[in-house]
């Protein structure tokens, strides 16, 4: 984990690579935790023996499931010392490339591609990438923003 001390060495970390951070195994209990949170109990999550049928051959992970990790994985990447809070501004870009199987093993990488000074904040857009263990082809990347109030 790479611990900035501070705002202004956040800042002057623009362009600077993270992780990437352990692996994170996606287990049919929380695909099942995530379809109650979220009502989504649609078959390809959380049936595994209409599922094996299914274009999978296997339940998958929910596409939102795999981006609401992203926090988890975030808190492995790097921390912010020194600032009162920081907050999930939201998303400017979101793509979920390769299904998650049950079972799979996730990590993450990211970029600070961007960091802004605001009155009274700072704002950053993160490129992550969620990994699959053994593809090619990563499960989701995502364009985020975070602002951190000094």
């Amino acid at each position: 984990m790479k611990k900035f001390n501070g705002l202004a060495e956040f800042i002057a970390a623009e362009g600077t690579q993270l992780g990437p951070t352990e692996w994170l195994e996606i287990t049919q209990d929380r695909v099942n935790l995530f379809a109650e949170a979220t009502d989504d109990h649609q078959w390809i999550h959380v049936d595994p023996e209409r599922a094996a049928s299914g274009p999978f051959g296997e339940t998958i992970a929910h596409g939102l499931l795999t981006l609401s990790l992203i926090p988890h994985f975030t808190h492995q990447l790097y921390s912010v010392d020194n600032v009162a809070m920081a907050i999930n501004y939201g998303y400017n870009k979101v793509r979920f490339i390769t299904p998650v199987r049950v079972g799979a093993m996730l990590r993450a990488r990211a970029e600070i591609a961007s960091v802004t000074q605001l009155d009274g904040a700072v704002q950053a857009v993160l490129n992550t990438t969620v990994e699959i263990e053994g593809s090619d082809k990563p499960a989701a990347v995502a364009e985020s923003i975070v602002r951190f109030i000094g």
